[in-house]
């Protein structure tokens, strides 16, 4: 199990916990659900993260980095001018 700190702006009812949470609390999560609390940083905040969280990027279904973009210049083509 994960482990999440709550840093909302006051208690919620969080269904799958089947209770309330208070402010600054730390709970327990299973460790597929980890990645739908912590893509929320302004509510949760990892504590404890699944074991392999870090090896397989990010875990299932979380977010990972990605390479910049390259940068590439557009190429304006004219059509309907031809002689």
């Amino acid at each position: 199990m994960a482990r999440v700190r709550f840093i909302g702006l006051e208690p919620v009812t969080v269904p799958e916990l089947g209770r309330q949470v208070e402010l600054d609390e730390v709970v327990e999560v299973p460790d597929d659900r980890f990645g739908g609390y912590v893509c929320q940083p302004g509510t949760w905040e990892a504590v404890e993260e699944p074991q392999g969280w870090n090896e397989s990027g990010g875990g299932n279904g979380a977010f990972v980095e990605l390479p910049a973009p390259t940068k590439t210049t557009a190429k304006t083509v004219w059509k309907g001018a031809e002689d």
